[in-house]
């Protein structure tokens, strides 16, 4: 990409600029947090500093190549078909890298971007026809009245509950998972979740993109290689089932993993099984146990309710095949409100330990 250059195409809500200049002047106007990343951008150096989210810990910035970036937004727009002049909907923080991928596509490949926002609801014209837009799950959730006017659409930043991918089963909007992260620059395999984009097993399998292929270390956890966005093989902390050097479906957090009398438990799994049963945010966690090693309990975020754990059991008596007994929290602990991090994601960790320190 030469330096200062912007595609002829690219448009921001339907304004378009001829020059650098003009384009800088108006982001420094109007998005100003967005001043230092265009700089960088349209430097010399070719390195973008982005932000980690801090799902794993705490947010950091990392240098990732500029070539890598347009790599990626290349492998975007092929593997989903876009091409010059496409209209996409921008919804997601512009201080993280969904949203800045989603400008750097559009600033590289000549999209009409509409940027409206990042709320909960994202607030978006019904007279369009979207051929592309990113959201999280509650995004999704809060927009299913508009999701047919999105052609094709990509899930990120957690997982979609089983309630949910039930509601889109139907939907003619081609709706996708993806996984990735910051270092992968955002997704580097896509799962289908509903019928117009191909889904047909009852479990995510992500498939790899375009130049990517993937193995697992001793942990059983993803490792990743794409050397067209990373030129380092990326170890993860995510325990997987791999199916081949180009699928796999994802379990757990290696850190979130419960060794429970000599068993292994996967928290994120046991919270799919259980999501229809609760309309609070919950999470399950493991907590030191004296017989065995650790016990499986449940956080809630709201008010208590005794009557949660008969629930769990009679759904467990009900479902057999789906939630072992095993699998049934031993405890449940209520509490008002849980840690988030800036991209509000329920910070587990930082949730139990303040739990723990006020107990």
């Amino acid at each position: 990409m030469k330096a200062k250059r912007l595609h002829i195409d690219f448009t921001w809500n339907g304004s378009s600029f001829a020059s650098y200049e003009g384009f800088k002047g108006f982001i420094d106007l109007n998005y100003p947090e967005l001043s230092e990343f265009i700089e960088e951008w349209f430097g010399e150096m070719g390195i973008i500093h982005m932000k980690t989210s801090g799902s794993t810990g705490k947010p950091k910035l990392i240098g990732l190549k500029r070539a890598h970036m347009i790599n990626s937004a290349q492998t975007t727009a092929s593997f989903f078909n876009l091409s010059s002049g496409s209209r996409v909907l921008l919804c997601l923080p512009l201080g993280y890298i969904a949203g800045r991928m989603m400008l750097v596509r559009a600033m590289v490949l000549g999209w009409q971007l509409d940027v409206v926002t990042p709320g909960s609801k994202p607030e978006f014209s019904n007279q369009v026809q979207y051929d592309f837009a990113a959201m999280v799950p509650l995004q999704l959730h809060n927009s299913l009245d508009s999701i047919e006017h999105i052609k094709t659409l990509i899930v990120g930043g957690g997982l979609v509950p089983n309630s949910l991918l039930e509601k889109i089963k139907k939907l003619p909007s081609r709706i996708f998972a993806t996984y990735g992260m910051t270092e992968t620059i955002t997704h580097i395999a896509v799962s289908p979740l509903n019928l117009a984009a191909g889904a047909k097993e009852s479990e995510l399998v992500y498939q790899a993109l375009p130049n990517v292929s993937f193995s697992v270390d001793d942990r059983s956890c993803l490792v990743i290689d794409a050397d067209h966005v990373s030129d380092e093989v990326i170890i993860t902390n995510d325990v997987v089932a791999l199916h081949s050097e180009t699928s796999f479906t994802w379990l757990a957090r290696y850190d979130h993993v419960i060794n429970s009398g000599g068993l292994k438990f996967f928290p994120e799994l046991i919270e799919k099984k259980l999501d229809t049963l609760l309309k609070e945010s919950f999470f399950i966690s493991g907590l030191s146990d004296e017989v065995l090693g650790e016990r499986i309990v449940m956080f809630v975020e709201g008010q208590k309710n005794d009557a949660l754990i008969d629930r769990i059991k009679r759904h467990q008596k009900k479902y057999p095949e789906k939630l072992s007994k095993k699998e049934i929290p031993r405890d449940i602990y209520f509490l008002k409100s849980f840690q988030r991090t800036e991209t509000d994601k329920i910070d587990r960790s930082t949730t139990v330990k303040l739990y723990l320190g006020a107990n």
